[in-house]
């Protein structure tokens, strides 16, 4: 990767630069069979929809705080960059009421609706499906993203040395992200083409840097296991086997 990368988002555009069409996210859901794989570019593309979303339809502005109430979800990973492409805190499972806009998934809407900014729903359905009938007062995602434009361009450039990312009551910078994100690849021993096997959630940053920032620094992909301990020892060593797993952290 480029090592003049500052910022998660700096990263992903690398990671478009070099290779496209490579696996990014593959992401599996154990309690309902649902696979899905994301190529650098379908996840990039998902980035800018979101990000557009963000900035325009929602009016989110460098230095907004976002309390992300989502699982380790291919969905949360593309809303962690959209965050850092338009320089807005993304603030994992933080307090709704403290934050100027909430992205919730379907088991934390109560508590979402404690914020007083713009809120939106994740129905966290297979494909990326929408709601049978969105959450009232809720914007419903899968219904909102697709119009969206698959190129974005912040309104104002977003600073590598302002908070980006709140998570397990720490606060990090863009820089200070993609930093530590580094340091642990190192430490995992991923490489360019590393294939990562986690099933770790997303509520810490170990979590948040073995399911998305680390492979992302090294230039290489993730395997996002949700509810993976209902996946059997044989079972597991057959997605090992299928998906060419290089390092794990389960």
């Amino acid at each position: 990767m480029n090592s003049s990368d500052r910022t998660p988002a700096d990263l992903l555009r690398s990671a478009l630069s070099a290779d496209p069409a490579r696996p990014l996210v593959t992401f599996y859901d154990d309690a309902t069979g649902e696979r899905v794989e994301l190529s650098v570019a379908t996840f990039a593309n998902w980035v800018a929809k979101t990000a557009n979303l963000l900035q325009g339809d929602l009016a989110a502005e460098p230095g907004d705080r976002l309390a992300l109430l989502l699982p380790a979800h291919w969905q949360s990973a593309v809303w962690l960059l959209a965050c850092s492409s338009v320089g807005v805190v993304a603030d994992v499972q933080g307090d709704p009421a403290a934050a100027d806009l909430v992205v919730t998934g379907p088991d934390t809407l109560e508590q979402a609706r404690a914020c007083r900014g713009e809120r939106v729903a994740l129905a966290l359905r297979p494909l990326g499906g929408r709601f049978p009938q969105a959450p009232e007062g809720f914007a419903d995602y899968a219904v909102e993203v697709p119009s969206q434009g698959d190129r974005f361009a912040p309104f104002a450039p977003v600073d590598a040395d302002a908070p980006a990312l709140a998570v397990g009551g720490a606060e990090l910078t863009g820089a200070q992200l993609v930093a530590r994100a580094r340091e642990d690849a190192g430490t995992l021993g991923l490489v360019p083409g590393s294939r990562l096997l986690t099933g770790r959630t997303y509520d810490t940053w170990e979590g948040l840097s073995t399911g998305l920032f680390a492979p992302l620094a090294a230039g290489g992909s993730v395997v996002l296991c949700r509810h993976i301990g209902q996946l059997d020892a044989d079972g597991l060593a057959k997605r090992v086997e299928s998906e060419r797993v290089t390092n794990t952290a389960v």
